[in-house]
C-alpha cells in the first residue's frame, strides 16, 4: 500500500518501506515487496544471566532469542548461580519462583504448560542453532565444582578478559538478568 500523501509506505505483507524509489513511468512511488529488500539496523547485545530461578533464566532466553531473530548479534553469558542454568543435568530442573510459596511456583509453571512455551533446553537448541552465542563462567564453573564436559551442549567456557573486552564493553546493548 503506497500513500504519497500521507507517507504511509508499506506492502501487503505488512514490512514498512526504508527506501522508495520513484517510477518516472507512473504517477507515485513504487516498491519492491519482498523481506530482503529491507534493511535491519544489527545490534550487538550482550546478555548476563545471573539467576537460577526459571522465570529469569526464561525471560533472559526469550528475549535473546526475539533479538536474533531481529538480527542482532547475541552473546549469552552465564556467571554466579546462573551457572545452573547451563549445567546439562540442570537445567530441568530450574525452579519457578522458590522464595514464593510452593502453590505460587506450580501455577507459573501450569500456565506456562498450558500456553505450549518451550523448555529452558529448547530454548538454548534453538539459540546455538540460530547462531547466538552462550558462554559459562569458568570461576562459577570452579565453584560449583562443574567441569566444561557437565554444559549444556554448545555452550562453551569464556574467557573473561576477551568476554568484557570484546562483548561487553563493544555492545550496544548490555542486559542482565
Amino acid at each position: 500500500f503506497i500513500d504519497p500523501k500521507m507517507g504511509i509506505k508499506s506492502c501487503h505483507c505488512g514490512l514498512s518501506a526504508i527506501s522508495l524509489e520513484k517510477d518516472s513511468r507512473r504517477a507515485g512511488m513504487t516498491i519492491e515487496c519482498e523481506e530482503n529488500a529491507m534493511t535491519k539496523i544489527i545490534k550487538n547485545v550482550s546478555i548476563m544471566c545471573f539467576h537460577d530461578e526459571l522465570c529469569q533464566v526464561f525471560n533472559a532466553l526469550m528475549t535473546a532469542l526475539s533479538l536474533l531473530r531481529e538480527g542482532s548479534k547475541v552473546t549469552i553469558f552465564f556467571g554466579s548461580r546462573g551457572i545452573n542454568a547451563v549445567h546439562k543435568d540442570k537445567v530441568n530442573q530450574l525452579k519457578c519462583l522458590p522464595d514464593m510459596p510452593k502453590e505460587a511456583g506450580d501455577a507459573v509453571m501450569k500456565k506456562m504448560d498450558e500456553m505450549n512455551l518451550p523448555s529452558v533446553e529448547d530454548l538454548f537448541i534453538m539459540l546455538i542453532a540460530e547462531g547466538a552465542t552462550v558462554l559459562a563462567c569458568p570461576l562459577n564453573i570452579s565453584l560449583f565444582e562443574m567441569t566444561p564436559s557437565d554444559l549444556v551442549d554448545g555452550v562453551k567456557v569464556a574467557d573473561p578478559a576477551k568476554y568484557y573486552k570484546e562483548v561487553v564493553v563493544q555492545a550496544d546493548m548490555n542486559l542482565t538478568f
